[in-house]
C-alpha cells in the first residue's frame, strides 16, 4: 500500500527486548536483611500506629517497623528470605489496608521533597533579605560611626546562619563539581555569595563605611527562585518503564489438580496451569487450556472492542479477563513477557531522550569558566594597579562574579517554562519535561494513536432512532445486565429515546458470545452474528456484528461506532494548515483504521501494528532527520512516546503512558494540542530573547565593574535588575 499500510501482529512479540531488571517494593541492606515499604492509607491516630507496629511485630523475620502518620507509610526491617508480600497479607488480617510501595514510588516522593526542601530555604532567604534591607536603609540614611556599626553587626548575625543556610544547594553541587576537576554554574555562584560575605564580614569587623550582606542574601534568594522553578519543571513522578512493570500481577493462582493455591508470580514456571478469575488481570504470557472469555487488551494493541478468547488463544500478561474463567498455561513469565519487554524498550528511549540537553544547559558549558577567568583577570589587574592592595582587589573580583551571576541566565529557561506552562495550563494541557516546550517549537511531523486518542475510545450505537422501538427495549433489557461496551451503548442510547427496558425475566451471559434471556416468555439473543441463531430474511452479517433475535425469527442489527474526539477534526486541519505530516498508527483492523482516516482526511494510516512496531517506526523517522510528535493513550504507545521526540498524551491514558508523555492533555478538547505547537514555538523565542538579553547586560556591566565603578551592592543590584528584566520578558509569552 501507498499511503495506508496494514502490519501483521509479530509472531513472537516476547522477542521485542532484553528482559528489564525493575525497582521492586524492598532493597536489600549490607546485612542482607530488606528494609520494606508500606503505604496504609486508612491510618489514621495513635492506636492505628500501635496496632500495625504490634500486628507485624510479631511476625517471624520482622525486625523492625517504623511508622510515619502523616505520610501514612511504614517501614518494615525484614530478616533475608522473608517474602515482603506477608506483610500486607497479616495487616490484611488483623483490618488494616497495606500495599507495598516500590522504589519508583519513593523517588517520586523523593523529588517532592527536593521541592519543598529549595521552597523552604527560599522562605527563609526571603525573611533574612526583607529585614537586612531595613537595617541597610537605616545606614544608607546616613547612620554613622557605632549606629552604622551595629545595624552591620546585626545583619551579619542575620546573613550569616541564612547563607550556611538558604545556600547549600549551590554549595554542595558545587564541591561536588569541584572534587571531581570540573565547573557548573553553582560553583561562580558559591564563591560570589561566599567572597560577598567573607568581604562584608571583614569591613564589619574593621569598622568599614559598606558591608554587603543585603547583596549576598538577595543574590541568594534570587538564585533560589530560579532554582525552585527549575525543580517544579524537571519533577516526574516516576519512571514509565516501572509504572509498565507496576501492571505485573504480584501474585497467580496456581492449579494442583483441583485446588489453586496462591503463589509468588517468582515461582511460577513455563507450563504450570493457572486460573485467571474474571476481574483479574493475566499474570503471565500463555495459551488458553480451558474456559472461553473475553479479554480487555485495548491498553495493549488499541484495539476498540473487549476480544472473545477460547481454548487455544494466546493471552499476555496484563491484559484483563472480564467474563469467564480461564485456566492458562504459562509459555513466558517474568522477565521474559511482552509486559516486561515493552517497559525495556520505554526505558531505553527514556534514557536516550535525557541527553536532549537544554539551551541553557548548553549556554552553561561556556558561561562559568568564562566567569570565573573575568573574576581572576580583574583581581591580578588590580593587584599589579595598586601595588598588591588586595582589599580592593578581592572587591572588584567580587563585584564581576556578582555582576555576572548567571542569575539571568538561569532564570532565562524557567521563568519562560512558568509563564508557557501556566498559559498552556489554562487551555488544558500540562507539561512534565523540563525541555518540552523547546522540542515542541522543533516539530516537523505529527503522528496519532486511533482508539483513546482520536476517539473517545467507546463504542456508540449508530441510528438508534432507526432501530424499531420494541426491538432497542428488549435489546435494552439483555443489556442492562452486561458490563461490556457494547450493552452499555445499546442501553444509553434507549434511555437517551425514553424506551424503558422490556420486562426480563431471566438472562445469562456467554462470555465471547452474547447474552441470552426470557422476555415476556419469548427467548431471545442478544450477541454475535455466529451465535445469536438464525438470522432469518435478514441480509447475511458480518463476523463480530451485534444481532437481536427473537425466538429464532428475524434478527435486528446493531451497528456501532467509536465516538472521534472533540477537536479532532480541527486540529487534522490546522497541522494540515501548517504544512506538519500527519500520520496514523493504530493496532486496530484496517476497516476500522480506514473509516476513521476518510472521517478526518488523513491520508497516511497503517493498522494492526503492535507496540514495538510503533516504535520502530518512530525510530525511523528520527533516523530520517524528522522531528515527530507523538500523541497517544495506550500501553502499545508507551515505548513510541517515549521514543518520540516530543509526546502529548489525554488525561484519559494509561497511567504510564501519561508518565512517559511531556505533556499531559487534560482538556477533553483535542484541538487545544495546537495551542500547544503555538506556545512552544512563542516561548523558544522568548527564550533566545531572555539569552540575548542576558548578554547585553554582561557586555556592558562587566566593563563598569572591571573598571571598578560597582560596589558589590551596586552589582547585586544590577544582577537583580537583569533577573526582573528577564522575568518581564517572559510574561510576553501570554
Amino acid at each position: 500500500m501507498s499511503n495506508a499500510e496494514y502490519t501483521s501482529p509479530a509472531a513472537c512479540p516476547a522477542c521485542i527486548a532484553t528482559p528489564l531488571a525493575t525497582d521492586r517494593a524492598s532493597r536489600t541492606a549490607t546485612d542482607g536483611a530488606q528494609e520494606v515499604h508500606l503505604s496504609l492509607p486508612t491510618i489514621h491516630c495513635a492506636a492505628c500506629i500501635s496496632g500495625v507496629e504490634n500486628g507485624l511485630s510479631r511476625m517471624a523475620g520482622v525486625q523492625d517497623v517504623r511508622v510515619n502518620l502523616t505520610r501514612k507509610r511504614a517501614t518494615v526491617r525484614l530478616a533475608a528470605g522473608v517474602d515482603p508480600q506477608t506483610l500486607a497479607r497479616q495487616l490484611s488480617d488483623i483490618g488494616y489496608e497495606a500495599q507495598l510501595l516500590d522504589g519508583a514510588t519513593l523517588s517520586a516522593g523523593e523529588s517532592d521533597r527536593l521541592a519543598r526542601d529549595l521552597l523552604m530555604r527560599l522562605g527563609v532567604a526571603g525573611f533574612a533579605m526583607m529585614n537586612i534591607m531595613l537595617l541597610s536603609i537605616s545606614v544608607w540614611a546616613g547612620a554613622t560611626d557605632a549606629t552604622r556599626d551595629l545595624f552591620h553587626w546585626i545583619s551579619a548575625a542575620i546573613a550569616l546562619p541564612t547563607i550556611l543556610f538558604a545556600g547549600q544547594p549551590f554549595f554542595r553541587n558545587a564541591w561536588a563539581a569541584l572534587s571531581h576537576a570540573r565547573l557548573n554554574m553553582d560553583v561562580p555562584i558559591s564563591l560570589a555569595l561566599l567572597l560577598a560575605t567573607g568581604v562584608s564580614l571583614y569591613e564589619t569587623a574593621h569598622g568599614g563605611k559598606h558591608a554587603y550582606f543585603d547583596a549576598a542574601v538577595s543574590l541568594n534568594f534570587f538564585l533560589l527562585a530560579g532554582r525552585f522553578l527549575d525543580q517544579k519543571m524537571r519533577s516526574v513522578a516516576r519512571s514509565a518503564a516501572t509504572q509498565l512493570a507496576a501492571l505485573e500481577v504480584p501474585t497467580a493462582l496456581r492449579l494442583n489438580g483441583d485446588d489453586a493455591e496462591t503463589v509468588s508470580l517468582g515461582d511460577v514456571a513455563v507450563g504450570d496451569l493457572l486460573l485467571v478469575r474474571p476481574g483479574n488481570r493475566v499474570p503471565v504470557d500463555g495459551v488458553i487450556e480451558a474456559g472461553a472469555s473475553e479479554l480487555d487488551r485495548a491498553f495493549l494493541t488499541g484495539e476498540t472492542d473487549p476480544v472473545p478468547v477460547a481454548i487455544g488463544a494466546e493471552v499476555r500478561a496484563g491484559e484483563v479477563n472480564l467474563t469467564g474463567p480461564l485456566t492458562v498455561r504459562a509459555t513466558a513469565v517474568g522477565e521474559d513477557t511482552l509486559l516486561h519487554s515493552l517497559a525495556d524498550l520505554v526505558s531505553v528511549a527514556e534514557e536516550a531522550k535525557s541527553k536532549y540537553n537544554s539551551l541553557a544547559n548548553r549556554a552553561s558549558r561556556i558561561y562559568s569558566p568564562v566567569v570565573h577567568l573575568m573574576a581572576l583577570s580583574g583581581f591580578l589587574t588590580w593587584m599589579w594597579l595598586t601595588g598588591g592592595d588586595v582589599r580592593v582587589s578581592i572587591m572588584i573580583a567580587v563585584s564581576l562574579l556578582i555582576i555576572t551571576c548567571p542569575c539571568a541566565l538561569g532564570l532565562a529557561v524557567p521563568a519562560v517554562s512558568t509563564v508557557a506552562s501556566g498559559k498552556l495550563f489554562r487551555a488544558g494541557l500540562l507539561i512534565k519535561h523540563a525541555t518540552a516546550l523547546e522540542r515542541l517549537a522543533e516539530v516537523d511531523e505529527v503522528v496519532f494513536d486511533k482508539t483513546g486518542t482520536l476517539t473517545l475510545g467507546r463504542p456508540t450505537l449508530k441510528g438508534a432512532e432507526g432501530i424499531a422501538p420494541e426491538a432497542l427495549a428488549l435489546a435494552a433489557a439483555l443489556a442492562r445486565v452486561s458490563a461490556h461496551p457494547r450493552s452499555v451503548a445499546i442501553a444509553d442510547a434507549a434511555r437517551a429515546l425514553g424506551l424503558p427496558p422490556a420486562p426480563l425475566e431471566e438472562a445469562t451471559e456467554y462470555p465471547g458470545l452474547g447474552i441470552e434471556g426470557i422476555v415476556g416468555g419469548r427467548k431471545v439473543r442478544l450477541g454475535r452474528a455466529e451465535w445469536a441463531g438464525d438470522i432469518g430474511a435478514a441480509a447475511p452479517q458480518p463476523t463480530g456484528a451485534t444481532l437481536l433475535v427473537v425466538d429464532g425469527g428475524a434478527a435486528t442489527p446493531f451497528r456501532f461506532e467509536d465516538t472521534i474526539r472533540p477537536g479532532a477534526q480541527a486540529l487534522i486541519a490546522h497541522l494540515a494548515e501548517r504544512g506538519l505530516p500527519v500520520t496514523l498508527l493504530s493496532g486496530d483492523t484496517p476497516q476500522a483504521v480506514a473509516h476513521l482516516a476518510d472521517q478526518l482526511g488523513i491520508t497516511t494510516w497503517r493498522a494492526g501494528m503492535l507496540p514495538h512496531e510503533k516504535a520502530e517506526y518512530l525510530e525511523g523517522r528520527a533516523a530520517a532527520g524528522q522531528r515527530v510528535m507523538m500523541v497517544g493513550d495506550g500501553l502499545n504507545d508507551t515505548a513510541a512516546i517515549a521514543t518520540a521526540h516530543v509526546s502529548i498524551a489525554p488525561a484519559s491514558a494509561l497511567e504510564a503512558t501519561r508518565v512517559a508523555a511531556d505533556v499531559v492533555l487534560v482538556s477533553p478538547d483535542l484541538s487545544h494540542i495546537a495551542d500547544a505547537l503555538r506556545i512552544g514555538g512563542r516561548a523558544r523565542r522568548r527564550i533566545l530573547e531572555n539569552f540575548v538579553i542576558a548578554g547585553v547586560y554582561n557586555a556592558i556591566s562587566i566593563p563598569i565593574a572591571f573598571l571598578g565603578f560597582a560596589t558589590p551592592l551596586a552589582a547585586a543590584i544590577a544582577m537583580s535588575t537583569s533577573s526582573i528584566v528577564v522575568s518581564l520578558n517572559a510574561l510576553r509569552t501570554r
